[in-house]
């Protein structure tokens, strides 16, 4: 669900920017963001769109960055209890997300790295690879990673909790409607489960799920691109 989980993060960060720009709902905690800053948040929203599947050491994004991402998803696994553990949970998705804002606050290079990964993380998901060719598809990723991080140094990403979360939620939200689920309230056992795509990278995802995320984030991306202001969207 590579795809689906990278795309879903995007659209949700999208489509939630008008919400969160809302001075009536939120006050002074309400986000003014750039063009600029709202695309980044979408890049950081599809790479956190990955983020819970670090516990799957044989996953897609594990070959990411070779053995040092493999290494890290093996551990993370380990402490998370297997795949669509901790990792799935409500829990998972604040704290990546608290974690991420306080690198950008904070951290400077810290944060440059930790984006550095997101995006390889994003990239790897949409698995626009060389097919057989495992070194120059990461040699891909990371260049591309590179210019992101290069592109997005200057920007003000103080917000960046926010993409982070949605990406997360993306992500649980699409796991929910597969077979088995996620532990929203770990670690509570319970699993959230209602079976709306019945198998994973199957006919339904491909041919519905992913062309439909496309088109909506590719109109929410011209929406913000055409410099519309993102508060009458709500009007």
């Amino acid at each position: 669900m590579g795809r689906t989980h990278a795309l879903s993060g995007a659209v949700l960060w999208l489509a939630a920017v008008p919400a969160l720009s809302r001075e009536q709902w939120w006050g002074s905690h309400a986000l003014s963001l750039s063009s600029s800053q709202v695309i980044a948040g979408a890049v950081v929203a599809a790479g956190a769109g990955l983020l819970p599947d670090i516990d799957h050491p044989s996953g897609r994004i594990a070959r990411t960055l070779g053995p040092v991402t493999r290494t890290m998803c093996r551990w993370v696994s380990r402490a998370a209890g297997g795949h669509r553990h901790a990792t799935h949970s409500l829990m998972f998705a604040l704290a990546m997300g608290l974690a991420m804002g306080q690198l950008a606050t904070h951290v400077r290079y810290g944060w440059w790295a930790a984006l550095f990964v997101l995006v390889g993380f994003g990239l790897r998901g949409l698995g626009l690879d060389f097919e057989g060719h495992e070194f120059w598809s990461g040699f891909k990723d990371c260049v591309l990673a590179g210019a992101a991080v290069y592109w997005m140094h200057g920007l003000d990403m103080s917000f960046a909790t926010y993409p982070v979360v949605a990406g997360c939620l993306a992500h649980l939200l699409g796991d929910c409607l597969t077979p088995r689920g996620c532990p929203l309230l770990w670690p509570v056992p319970w699993r959230m489960e209602t079976v709306l795509v019945p198998r994973t990278d199957g006919r339904v995802e491909r041919l519905v799920v992913v062309p439909l995320l496309a088109c909506v984030g590719a109109v929410l991306t011209v929406q913000i691109l055409a410099g519309d202001s993102l508060s009458h969207w709500w009007r």
